[in-house]
């Protein structure tokens, strides 16, 4: 993987500036032309542009740098960073506008009515309110039970098509392991 280096335009005034490499060498490095280069060194081109240093940036190290100079065949390589970034699986709570917050009851609404194997507690979680507000709106005795209109959270934004099915297949999975525990309640009498 060979990229070009942050603001290469930059990174070559600094190095025209401060090493003896050759335009080629700084060309290559920087993904420009050669005659870019000339034109940095003649002052006709990137006037104004303050030259970034790419040792001070993690691109390039002193070492790089003296060994390209001192063979002027040799290619500067850019250093890369590896940089890991570590997913856990957990995800990051999603703002939620306000415009959107009073749309939460009536996804609960439609979950409860398109999807009645979920628990309450899958729904809050899903819809982002809390149990005991997803449990007042399956029975009725919400608040505002009247005004809420039944609209899918999915295509208002407030989760994934996969965070639903992910849901449902856990609703199923319990329900046949309780069927089973019930159905071995039932031959051990």
């Amino acid at each position: 993987m060979n990229n070009a280096p942050l603001m290469p335009m930059a990174t070559a005034v600094w190095l025209v500036e401060n090493t003896s490499l050759t335009f080629k060498q700084i060309a290559d490095f920087c993904k420009m032309h050669e005659v870019e280069i000339q034109g940095i060194a003649d002052g006709e081109v990137a006037k104004g542009i303050v030259g970034y240093n790419p040792i001070i940036a993690g691109q390039l190290t002193k070492d790089e740098i003296k060994l390209s100079s001192e063979d002027s065949t040799r290619p500067l390589v850019l250093k890369q960073n590896e940089i890991k970034i570590d997913n856990d699986g957990k995800k990051s709570k999603k703002y939620i506008p306000l415009s959107k917050r009073q749309d939460k009851p009536d996804s609960a609404l439609w979950l409860i009515k398109q999807h009645s194997i979920l628990k309450d507690s899958q729904i809050a979680k899903l819809v982002g309110i809390t149990k005991n507000s997803a449990t007042a709106i399956r029975n009725k005795s919400y608040w505002n039970f009247n005004n809420l209109n039944a609209k899918d959270p999915v295509a208002m934004g407030l989760f994934n098509q996969k965070d639903l099915l992910d849901a449902l297949e856990k609703a199923e999975r319990r329900i046949k392991r309780e069927k089973k525990e019930k159905e071995k309640g039932q031959i051990s009498k």
